[in-house]
């Protein structure tokens, strides 16, 4: 099995680890917490006359797996567009099923609707449209304005630094006040720059954002005016 990365880091008073850079480990809660999975998007894409390759949902699957048995965690939070839409449950192939059967009958699934999808129906688990963790707001999009401590997707942030005369491009969490954007999970997901308006916006009126970035055991954190994103 391939190592599982920890990048620790402290948030709104909580212990936290980015896992592999794109899921958060909250061991008080015994939760990992992912967002965008966006399983079955090929097929989407497919049905369409945009052939890809069929595999992002084994291969997001398969990465999920690894971080919930390296982490230990009981539970598993999906933050919303778990599927790229509402038929995408009835796409996946069957080995994909079976990788997702397997993950929602070992651990305590909660799934946060999102924009691309209503409610994934016969996985198990429960569905909500919001939810609530250790007196952490779980949402699929961040709710501006909120003073509440949250935790949120959609946005798929990403950042770029320059390091060692090379600009590198990674997924990143962005926090600001109590809130924290998580990046997107899925294996076939792009990204938003991370200094983006639209980010700032979805966070306001909390100053001061900030890039999480894993590096390799380590998270980094980046503020947003020094962020090379272009």
């Amino acid at each position: 099995m391939v190592p599982v990365s920890f990048a620790r880091f402290t948030h709104a008073g909580h212990d936290l680890a980015l896992v592999d850079g794109q899921a958060l480990f909250w061991p008080a809660q015994d939760a990992l917490v992912v967002a965008d999975l966006h399983l079955e998007k090929a097929s989407w894409y497919a049905e369409r006359g945009q052939m890809l390759p069929p595999y992002d949902s084994r291969a997001t699957l398969e990465r999920l797996g690894a971080a919930l048995a390296a982490s230990g965690a009981r539970r598993l939070v999906c933050l919303g567009d778990n599927f790229h839409d509402n038929a995408g449950p009835a796409r996946l192939e069957p080995g994909a099923g079976e990788l997702l059967a397997a993950i929602c009958v070992r651990h305590e699934v909660l799934w946060i609707t999102g924009n691309h999808d209503d409610a994934p129906q016969g996985l198990g688990g429960t569905v909500q449209a919001e939810g609530e963790l250790g007196g952490i707001a779980l949402r699929h999009q961040a709710l501006p304005g909120a003073c509440e401590a949250e935790l949120s997707g959609h946005f798929h942030p990403k950042l770029a630094v320059m390091a060692r005369g090379r600009r590198i491009v990674r997924p990143c969490a962005v926090a600001g006040g109590q809130r924290l954007i998580l990046p997107a999970f899925g294996a076939l997901t792009g990204g938003l720059w991370a200094h983006d308006a639209a980010i700032g916006a979805a966070l306001a009126p909390a100053r001061g954002l900030r890039a999480i970035v894993a590096a390799g055991q380590r998270a980094v954190e980046y503020p947003l005016e020094m962020a090379i994103n272009r």
